[in-house]
């Protein structure tokens, strides 16, 4: 499974943890690199990009909280990125929305347990849920 991470200034700290804990996949970093102030819209929307063009499987941003990157990575047609903060969410957020982002603030605990879920849970496949991911994604424009 190919796997995108992104952070801002922010988010560096907790990315690198993350990269860290995943050694088993093959993880593209698309930056920040660094705790200089940069504008986090850029590495959400590369993100949304490279799972547009299928360069990754999932991703994850890391951000302050994890709303700005959730909220521009949306904005990238096909996407369907979660601010999540806990296991539970994780878990839903594959399950239920099939989700193929998700965003953790950079404060956020248990990391380890909220990104082994989102990247270990499968969509559910129930009609209900089906329905629901193919309202939203005839929506997109």
């Amino acid at each position: 499974m190919k796997i995108g991470i992104a952070s801002d200034h922010r988010g560096v700290i907790l990315k690198e943890k993350i990269k860290n804990h995943l050694k088993n996949y093959q993880i593209t970093d698309y930056g920040t690199n660094s705790i200089e102030s940069v504008d986090y819209p850029q590495y959400a929307y590369k993100i949304g990009e490279a799972l547009q063009n299928k360069k990754i499987d999932l991703g994850i941003l890391v951000c302050g909280t994890g709303i700005g990157m959730s909220i521009a990575c949306n904005k990238v047609k096909g996407i369907r990125c979660a601010k999540v903060n806990d296991v539970e969410e994780a878990y839903l957020a594959r399950s239920h929305n099939n989700a193929n982002v998700i965003a953790l603030g950079e404060k956020t605990k248990d990391y380890k347990e909220i990104i082994d879920t989102f990247l270990t849970t499968p969509f559910s496949f129930e009609e209900k849920h089906k329905r629901r991911v193919m309202m939203i994604d005839e929506y997109d424009n």
